[in-house]
């Protein structure tokens, strides 16, 4: 069941970065929103470098290899998704609009949503990953 909505979770970040692109609300000629997107682009490729090799999987899934909790992993555990989120909620509060704010608000819920399915897998894969949690935020530092 759990990878099952975590598909439906991947559905919805889908959905809420094609409905921002039809409105064309991603990208801004702002200083500051570039500025912000371009950190949120430094974060992923930061956290995808530290993840390795692994495969990304459509539906949740734990991967091989053991936990990763180093490098931007030591602060947050979904650093990717933060990103993600970051990058489109710039592009929306830019071009604020209604269809732009539900957009936005898909992408982050979609990533909630897998977060919520991929935690109980990972931890039943591996033990170390519940003290793992404890020491550690999801998305924002001292927030979430």
């Amino acid at each position: 069941m759990l990878k099952g909505l975590s598909i439906l979770g991947y559905a919805g970040m889908v959905g809420g970065l094609l409905g921002q692109l039809a409105a064309r609300s991603v990208f801004s000629a702002s200083p500051a929103v570039i500025t912000v997107q371009a950190g949120a682009v430094l974060l992923m490729l930061w956290a995808r470098r530290t993840f390795g090799r692994r495969s990304f999987h459509l539906a949740a899934n734990p991967t091989e290899g053991g936990l990763v909790t180093n490098g931007l992993y030591r602060y947050i555990r979904h650093p990717i998704y933060a990103a993600v989120c970051l990058f489109i909620g710039a592009g929306a509060a830019a071009h604020w609009s209604w269809s732009a704010g539900l957009s936005s608000g898909l992408v982050l819920a979609g990533a909630v949503l897998r977060i919520f399915c991929e935690e109980p897998l990972v931890e039943a894969r591996y033990p170390q990953y519940a003290q793992y949690k404890a020491a550690t935020w999801r998305m924002i530092p001292y927030v979430y």
